[in-house]
């Protein structure tokens, strides 16, 4: 599995965190950044990890920003990206069950690693319905 992950400065720590777990599950990771906690604009990031996901260069995405909000919303600006911004395990799993998310958008001022860890293998671990499901996520694109 192919996993293309970016973060602006708050997310930075947490980014480098879950990297370390991911590449120890045999992950291919492709960092987009940032690679400091010196300030940065998020949708710097956001983008490519979209268009990483879009080209098909990576399964899914990880975006990880203070709230989350910010890359959410950035990425979501792609036709194609369905990033959900994802706070629990259960969510996740919703979010790729019912919306077939691609990107996992963590807010890292607000989980610890233990969540992310748990919120990511439940993204990357759960398949799409589709049914019923399918036909919503055929509506979002404008």
């Amino acid at each position: 599995m192919k996993i293309c992950i970016g973060s602006d400065h708050a997310g930075y720590t947490l980014k480098e965190q879950v990297k370390v777990y991911l590449s120890g599950k045999g992950i291919v990771l492709h960092d987009v950044g940032t690679f400091s906690e010196n300030s940065m604009d998020y949708p710097d990031i956001a983008h490519p990890v979209a268009e990483f996901v879009l080209n098909g260069s990576s399964n899914f995405g990880i975006l990880i920003c203070g709230s989350a909000n910010g890359v959410a919303i950035s990425a979501n600006k792609h036709q194609g990206i369905r990033a959900a911004l994802c706070w629990l395990p259960e969510i996740a799993k919703l979010a790729r069950a019912h919306n077939d998310a691609n990107i996992v958008c963590l807010p890292a001022r607000f989980i610890d690693l233990e969540s992310a860890e748990q919120i990511i293998d439940n993204f990357i671990g759960t398949a799409f319905e589709g049914g019923r499901h399918a036909n919503r996520v055929a509506k979002i694109n404008c």
